[in-house]
């Protein structure tokens, strides 16, 4: 069972240096003008605080948190997907999020992921969360995880894509080697984060 729970204040104190280190690598792997959508999540909103200031994108989110930290980026263009706001995942739910989400085509999707699985595939607690990051998933083109170690070989209720649907994985700096290459042996490319102080 995934050890991905609690509130998303609670979530974004755990490990936050290893997280800013996967925000790092994660980052690079997001191209100037491209349309990015970024999930609910506390490793997600690192990546939004690690963007280059510089960095030009249109950026959308149905995460209040996240779509703060964007703001202060004046490159960014900022779309907020409305609607109810989970308070445990820190993201809007439900059927206007998902209105919303169908008026938009990203190029890239960075999924908050609760437990990543080579069988399972990648995986979350909600039933709303899920249903909402799988249609999310289905309007883009590339789909990107950034996980902290524990995440890997759990699960959590509700499943959302298979691995072989993620594009690239970005991992921390000692992830086994032999875990990856079996991640990669599905289609899934992985970065490795570079080593925390």
């Amino acid at each position: 069972v995934s050890p991905a729970h609690g509130s998303l204040t609670q979530r974004i104190g755990f490990a936050a240096d290893r997280k800013q280190a996967l925000a790092r690598a994660a980052a690079k792997q997001i191209a100037a003008g491209s349309t990015v959508f970024f999930d609910a999540g506390s490793t997600n909103l690192a990546i939004a605080n690690a963007l280059p200031a510089e960095l030009a994108l249109t950026a959308a989110t149905n995460a209040p948190a996240i779509a703060a930290a964007l703001i202060d980026k004046p490159a960014v263009n900022v779309i907020l997907i409305g609607g109810m706001v989970d308070r445990q995942t820190g993201g809007a739910l439900g059927a206007k999020a998902l209105r919303d989400m169908e008026q938009i085509s990203p190029d890239l999707c960075i999924l908050g992921a609760c437990g990543v699985d080579l069988e399972a595939g990648i995986t979350v607690f909600g039933f709303e969360d899920a249903e909402f990051k799988r249609f999310a998933t289905s309007r883009s083109k590339r789909v990107l995880v950034a996980a902290t170690s524990e995440k890997f070989g759990t699960a959590a209720p509700h499943s959302i894509l298979p691995v072989a649907h993620c594009e690239c994985l970005v991992v921390e700096h000692d992830a086994d080697p032999t875990i990856l290459a079996r991640y990669r042996e599905r289609g899934c490319r992985t970065v490795l984060a570079e080593k925390t102080n």
